[in-house]
């Protein structure tokens, strides 16, 4: 039988390739170290959890709640944004609770695409920024990630080469999988542009309390303007370790919030209850949670970048995120990235994420997670030294590409 229409605008899932076969090694008794997902293993703040036990033994709330989260929920994010960013939010208009960020991505993406419709997005990048696009029926045209003197240059071509103009322009900073972290005068740039050319930003900051070097990275509807053409999303999945609980916002322009819950209207009846309130919890403390997250993070990175660096394979220190994006060493580079993940769990048992997945541009690169304690981390860079020291390859001959660029 034939796919179907969107399935088949979707290429393999490369990821499920290496999962396949971690799975195959884990039911022979390997221990495999699995850096691939971005999974927290992190437990949830037990104030967080204790408020949600606390609310669900009351059967009101076991009922259908609301698509566009509870009040309290909406001030809560409102608050967090004014205190964090300082931008001022309507509850009632410009914000919209979301069953995580990457369902917000997938549910603006059918709110405002028409088929045909052109979405500049950066490559590499989180899947969901393209196919959410892609499976509405949309055109992704591709720019580079990175937030330098070059990125405007390349918006520049992208509308003057796309017909029809770009719809909208995705950006995520701090990047996955890339780690880049934007400034502030970057996103005024984009403002600019994105003002001056009538398209719409889709901000993914999803990471924007993961950061490792004293700056918290901005929002760009710190811009003043930019609240004409933006909409930005959150998760609290990585900031307070509820990756299952599936909460996170979209916030910004009132008429494309009004068209994200009206499509969220028909088709969900928002997150449940309990918890949202202990979201709305957990947005209204006093921060040490996220402290506590953003510090075991600044841990496991240091360590990372320290054990593997000495075990002969030298791993950029991110700057931001819960990622590391590591050049695939250079005698393995032409095996491309898929082949090379494979490698990993075949001869090292350590499973990472290849990059081809987050775009083809990604393909030189292998995507880390800091997902496992520091001592599996250490235990990861042994066994990745023997893979080195057994492939033939001299240790001092393993140059990541960065630096033979």
């Amino acid at each position: 039988m034939e796919d179907f229409h969107k399935t088949r605008r979707l290429p393999p899932y490369v990821f499920e390739q290496v999962n396949r076969l971690k799975a195959s090694a884990r039911s022979r008794g390997a221990d495999i170290i699995d850096l691939g997902m971005g999974n927290p293993d992190l437990p949830t703040p037990k104030a967080i959890v204790d408020k949600l036990v606390e609310v669900v033994r009351d059967p009101r709330t076991h009922r259908y709640s609301s698509s566009r989260g509870i009040p309290g929920l909406r001030r809560a994010q409102a608050a967090y944004y004014a205190r964090r960013f300082g931008v001022k939010l309507d509850p009632e208009t410009q914000i919209v609770a979301t069953l995580g960020s990457k369902e917000g991505f997938a549910n603006m993406a059918q709110a405002i695409t028409a088929p045909g419709d052109v979405v500049i997005c950066p490559n590499p990048t989180y899947p969901i920024h393209a196919f959410g696009f892609i499976m509405s029926g949309g055109v992704i045209r591709s720019i580079q990630v990175e937030p330098d003197n070059n990125f405007i240059p390349a918006l520049e071509r992208a509308i003057r080469h796309s017909i029809p103009k770009p719809l909208a322009l995705i950006l995520n900073y701090p990047s996955n999988p890339t780690a880049y972290v934007a400034t502030l005068d970057f996103y005024k740039d984009v403002v600019a542009f994105a003002r001056k050319h009538e398209i719409i930003i889709l901000s993914d900051l999803a990471y924007s309390e993961i950061y490792f070097d004293g700056n918290p990275p901005p929002s760009v509807l710190q811009v003043p303007g930019a609240m004409d053409v933006t909409v930005e999303f959150t998760s609290m999945s990585k900031t307070f370790s509820m990756p299952g609980w599936r909460m996170g916002f979209a916030v910004g322009n009132e008429r494309l919030i009004s068209a994200l819950t009206r499509v969220k209207s028909y088709l969900d009846y928002g997150a449940f209850t309990p918890i949202q309130v202990a979201a709305t919890a957990a947005l209204n403390g006093d921060g040490a949670d996220i402290a506590e997250v953003r510090d075991t993070y600044h841990r496991r990175r240091d360590v990372m970048v320290d054990a593997f660096g000495k075990a002969g394979w030298t791993i950029p220190a991110p700057a931001a995120t819960m990622f590391a994006w590591a050049p695939i060493p250079e005698p393995f580079r032409h095996m491309g990235s898929l082949e090379f993940s494979k490698l990993l769990v075949e001869k090292a048992d350590v499973a990472v994420a290849p990059g081809i997945g987050f775009g083809e541009h990604g393909d030189d690169y292998v995507r880390l997670a800091l997902v496992e304690n520091e001592h599996r981390i250490r235990q990861a860079a042994r066994s990745i030294k023997r893979f080195l020291a057994t492939s033939g390859v001299p240790a001092d001959n393993v140059i990541p590409l960065s630096a033979r660029r």
